[in-house]
């Protein structure tokens, strides 16, 4: 398959710029995975579309604020940092706009003087390793100074930070949002909770390279940036009993769909694990957990919008995608929704 395969045309003014309120006031497409029907509902219809026997698996990972900037010493030269990945320690690999002002040995002074950082190191891909020095804990100092990385196709101003956190966001580690849960409510939950309907939590760090155009021609020679995931016993077990009671394990978003797509399942059981992972889900390949998703709508030629053709079918999602820009969707992080599974 190529890339161009996944290729649709996205008028500019249909990328949401900002989050609705209130969060599940969205819209959400319904696509049945089996014959292809698309139906146009609320989100808060997630309710009626799940079944009692369903769980519900959400990526519990929180965005740091990871854009700050650096005021070089010696010139006051102004660099944007955006914090990627701790490397161990307080050396995190990050990048940096202008690259040219931050070579290896230059330091900086961020949130005048809260924080301090010089480049030990530059990657391949240009990418710096950066070694802070500061005093007292390092993410509330990053709440004090850092702005949200929100994705380039959003310009206007984010008014409120937690606007870009789920609201069960608890684990301090990704440089974007998982967007597919930013719809859910306390109170929308409740209504899950009470239908009998389950959760369960996993944790998968995002990175920036998920986001990354496929600049391969063949999508099989595309290669993943590698994120880090974990998946606790009691989500593992409620997995295994979902499809032992012949429910859906649905995924609320690409990145608890990946997460469970890589952890171990030996025997076809699921258990706890960690890791690293740098899966990539196209068309063709057979998910072993996975029977639902709920997700937003995706870049064209994005591998997220390849996940989804692999679990709804390449023809099945276009068309959806083209009667989204029909009906007028709104698209992205801050967009309306889209659930995918077998509604039979």
């Amino acid at each position: 398959m190529k890339t161009s395969d996944f290729y649709y045309d996205l008028p500019q003014e249909l990328i949401a710029q900002t989050p609705i309120e209130p969060r599940d006031a969205s819209r959400l497409m319904v696509l049945d995975k089996s014959s292809g029907r698309i139906s146009h509902r609320r989100f808060t219809d997630i309710v009626d579309l799940l079944r009692p026997e369903d769980c519900l698996i959400l990526n519990d990972s929180r965005v740091m604020p990871a854009r700050i900037y650096g005021v070089k010493e010696g010139t006051g030269a102004h660099v944007e940092f955006l914090l990627l990945e701790n490397k161990g320690g307080d050396t995190w690999e990050a990048l940096c706009k202008p690259g040219k002002r931050a070579r290896e040995g230059a330091r900086f002074d961020f949130g005048e003087g809260l924080m301090k950082g010089e480049i030990i190191g530059v990657k391949e891909d240009g990418n710096r390793l950066v070694r802070f020095q500061y005093e007292g804990v390092f993410f509330s100092l990053l709440d004090r100074i850092g702005q949200m990385p929100l994705p380039p196709y959003i310009k206007a101003k984010l008014e409120d930070k937690e606007r870009y956190q789920t609201i069960y966001s608890r684990e301090t580690g990704s440089a974007a949002a998982p967007t597919a849960g930013l719809h859910f409510t306390p109170q929308l939950l409740d209504r899950l909770r009470e239908k009998g309907i389950e959760t369960g939590f996993v944790t998968l760090h995002v990175g920036l390279g998920t986001f990354r155009p496929v600049s391969a021609e063949r999508i099989a020679d595309h290669k993943m940036h590698a994120e880090h995931y974990y998946m606790p016993t009691e989500t593992a077990e409620l997995i295994n009993r979902t499809r032992a009671r012949g429910g859906r394990v649905i995924a609320v978003g690409t990145t608890s769909c990946r997460t469970i797509e890589s952890a171990p399942c030996p025997g076809g059981k699921f258990r706890e694990c960690a890791g690293w992972t740098d899966i990539f889900i196209y068309p063709g390949y057979t998910f072993q957990g996975v029977d639902g998703l709920i997700t937003n709508f995706h870049l064209p030629e994005s591998t997220l919008i390849m996940l989804v053709s692999a679990l709804a079918g390449r023809e099945n999602v276009l068309r959806a995608y083209q009667e989204a820009v029909k009906e007028r969707y709104r698209f992205f992080s801050f967009g309306d929704a889209m659930f995918i599974g077998d509604l039979k």
